[in-house]
């Protein structure tokens, strides 16, 4: 126990990505440029719905909380993974791995809960257009949000109190670039089945079922879009969702491969490869996959940059 608690006041040492100095130089180099490229293409996106009065609608308003989500995501674990890089000590304190912890878990749960509302938008927008502003009304809009946020505050909450009321004896060094719930399990010297079950449990609950409730949207989708007779139709409805179904594919996919699999099964540099994707590449790659396609959002970005320029 003396063990434990002297690793818990040290706080713990997050081992990054590579300890090879030419390497650590390259990995600074490329997530800086991505940190950036996240937050200039979330924030033009959060601009630009703000901005264009035709984007004033529920998709839009789900999209610019998806936004502001990725830049809070990133901001919350690249700036410590660049520090670590460049001053080669990734120690981090008690405090700061639990803040670390409770914001990024809160933040992937939000993004999961809110993907799947964004599917179901598209399923009102598509299959039921008539009473679609009925339905997806600016009350409900809010209400949805709010309602990701209570609970994903909560859920991670949970966690993060469990996981610190282990004890941790067997090492204060972290193979991984930042403080996620699964690696922890391996540091602790008590039996962590508890906190795996309740794990397990709440992943289910928010990433399956969100998943499940895009997947079902999106049959109902698919099967309107078929009945159109025209193809020009069919390709243009097909188009709104398509950026949408990108993005649910990048973010779901290495979610629940890093927390649905056995405790036996993790690996440190698979791990940190997984965490990569929806911690730095997902968020950069969200405001592209989205306004790729979209005119208007492209038309008001491209206002913005001409107008910055001129002044």
């Amino acid at each position: 126990m003396e063990d434990s608690n002297q690793t818990a006041e040290n706080g713990f040492i997050l081992l990054g990505l590579s300890t090879i100095p030419y390497l650590q130089a390259i990995f600074f180099s490329l997530f800086l440029a991505m940190y950036v490229a996240t937050l200039v293409g979330n924030t033009l996106l959060i601009v630009a719905v703000r901005l264009n009065t035709q984007l004033q609608t529920p998709m839009y308003f789900f999209l610019s909380n998806l936004a502001f989500i990725d830049i809070c995501f990133s901001t919350t674990i690249v700036p410590q993974l660049l520090a670590n890089t460049l001053v080669e000590d990734g120690r981090i304190t008690l405090l700061g791995c639990a803040a670390q912890m409770l914001i990024s878990t809160s933040l992937g749960s939000v993004e999961c809960l809110l993907l799947a509302i964004m599917s179901f938008d598209r399923y009102a927008a598509i299959c039921k257009p008539l009473h679609y502003n009925v339905i997806m009304s600016k009350k409900l809009c809010i209400s949805l949000t709010t309602g990701c946020w209570t609970v994903s505050l909560i859920n991670s909450f949970v966690h993060v109190v469990l996981i610190f009321k282990m004890p941790f004896c067997r090492s204060h060094h972290v193979n991984h670039i930042f403080c996620e719930v699964p690696l922890f399990f391996q540091l602790s010297c008590a039996d962590p089945w508890f906190n795996e079950i309740a794990m397990y449990v709440s992943t289910v609950i928010i990433v399956t079922c969100s998943f499940l409730l895009t997947l079902v949207s999106y049959i109902h989708i698919i099967s309107t879009i078929l009945m159109i007779r025209s193809s020009e139709g069919r390709h243009k409805v097909f188009s709104t969702c398509a950026s949408h179904l990108i993005v649910v594919s990048l973010y779901y996919t290495p979610i629940m491969s890093m927390y649905l699999r056995p405790h036996s099964a993790y690996s440190p540099e698979t791990d940190k490869d997984i965490s990569l994707l929806y911690t730095t590449v997902t968020p950069m790659l969200n405001p592209i996959v989205y306004s790729i396609r979209n005119k208007p959002v492209k038309g008001t970005i491209k206002r913005i940059l001409t107008r910055k320029r001129h002044s």
